[in-house]
Formats: C-alpha cells, sequence, structure tokens
C-alpha cells in the first residue's frame, strides 16, 4: 500500500516548539528576560516530523504557512483584530526559515495555513494524503485530518455542516461573532436539515439580513480547491450552491 502524504500546519508546529523552549532568566529583582537555544528547537522539530511520520505511515510531508494579508481582513475588518499585538516566540522566524530550507512549504500572501491545507487536500494532487493541525477549523475540510491524536475520515456532508455550524456559532478567537444567541446546540438544531435558507432563517431572525450570514460564512470558510483560482492566485469568495 502506497505511503501517505502528511499536509502539515506549519504555523501550528512552529508555534508550539518555539513557544516550549523560550527560558526565562531572573538576573536580579529587577532583571527578567527570555531566551530559547535554536538547536534546542530544531531537535524537537525533527523529533516531531520523525514521530509524525511513524504514526502516519508517511513518507512525504509538506509544511502550509500563513501569509500577511489574509484575505478575510478585507471582508470582515475585525477579523482577528485582537491578534495584532500578540508576538511570535523566539526563534519562530528562524525556524520557519530553516524548515523552508530543507522542506517542502508553500505560502500564499492572502491565505492562511488552513486554506493551504485545505486547497491541497482537495484539489486531487496528492494521493493518501492527511491534513496534520489540531486546529478545529480544519474538520470543515472533507478528506482525513489528524488533530489531538485521533484521525477523521471527514465527509463532504459533515465537512459541509461544520462549515455551516462555524457561521452561526462564529469564533471570538478570530474576531468574528456568527449569529447573535446561537451557540453549538442551538446549531445543531437549525441545521436539521443542513441548508444555507435555515441559516439565513436563523440570521434573519436575530435581526441581520442574508449579507451578515454570507460575510459570516466567508471569513468562517477553509478554502478548497474550488475556492480558489489557482492561475490568478486569488480566492473565489464562497457562495451557497
Amino acid at each position: 500500500m502506497a505511503k501517505n502524504t502528511l499536509l502539515i500546519d506549519g504555523d501550528m508546529v512552529v508555534f508550539q516548539i518555539t513557544s516550549s523552549h523560550e527560558v526565562e532568566v531572573r538576573w536580579d529583582d529587577d532583571i527578567h528576560t527570555l531566551h530559547s537555544r535554536f538547536s534546542d528547537c530544531w531537535e524537537s522539530f525533527e523529533t516531531y516530523l520523525k514521530d509524525i511520520k511513524e504514526t502516519l505511515d508517511a513518507n512525504h510531508c509538506i509544511f502550509a504557512f500563513s501569509g500577511s494579508d489574509n484575505f478575510r481582513k478585507q471582508v470582515l475588518p475585525s477579523y482577528k483584530a485582537n491578534r495584532k499585538k500578540s508576538r511570535k516566540p523566539l526563534a519562530y522566524k528562524r525556524l520557519v526559515e530553516e524548515i523552508s530550507l530543507h522542506f517542502e512549504t508553500d505560502q500564499k500572501p492572502t491565505l492562511e495555513a488552513d486554506d493551504l491545507l485545505g486547497i491541497w487536500a482537495t484539489n486531487g494532487e496528492y494521493k493518501n494524503a492527511i491534513i496534520v493541525s489540531d486546529d478545529k477549523d480544519l474538520l470543515s475540510i472533507p478528506g482525513r485530518t489528524y488533530r489531538l491524536g485521533e484521525l477523521h475520515e471527514i465527509t463532504v456532508q459533515q465537512a459541509d455542516k461544520y462549515h455551516l455550524t462555524q457561521t452561526l456559532t462564529g469564533d471570538v478567537a478570530d474576531g468574528y461573532k456568527g449569529c447573535p444567541g446561537i451557540g453549538q446546540k442551538k446549531a445543531e438544531a437549525i441545521l436539521q436539515p443542513c441548508e444555507w435558507d435555515r441559516v439565513v432563517h436563523a440570521f434573519e431572525g436575530a435581526g441581520l439580513t442574508e449579507q451578515d450570514a454570507l460575510t459570516q460564512a466567508r471569513v468562517a470558510r477553509i478554502l478548497r480547491a474550488s475556492d480558489w483560482d489557482n492561475v490568478k492566485e486569488r480566492v473565489n469568495l464562497w457562495h451557497p450552491n
């Protein structure tokens, strides 16, 4: 049987490794500093890669990294606005550079790493592909996703429902609110059956419009191959069927 190809969330791997190797030093009662050793970060990365390839029986991997000009900010200016002041861990940029020197990586200016993973997983280019990411948003991509130590087999119907669930519930961490008053249980009830008209009805019931619902759906959407123009390298904003 052919081995698997791993589509890896490079943002998450690099963040987890470099943040784990930050060390605080208290020099006296007044001065505290942070430092990290890049050699320790690289050793942890090599261990991680060896283990994940063995666990998922893979012989090929590709790392996705986020660009700096996310297209969602044009759709909804508040998207991830709360993260502007957060800093990257020490050695983050260096580790990205080194991974890019030694392994296959990609980055598009307007896309998040999640979007690249979603496009790769659905464009038919990679056989036996498995997305590797702990981000719950990747559950909206049909195919196989390895998350928090569990391999998920996700159908198109399940992926579509997860996308509309996110549209209704929003994601405070990412800066989009969804439909006011809708949590997971209410979203589950609304999406019986899973239809766009039911999403619109929920938004209108909250005093909003179909355009409000569409805006939330577009920022909640992790891109698939059909949402990306590979020739012009631009996003095809999501529309309900």
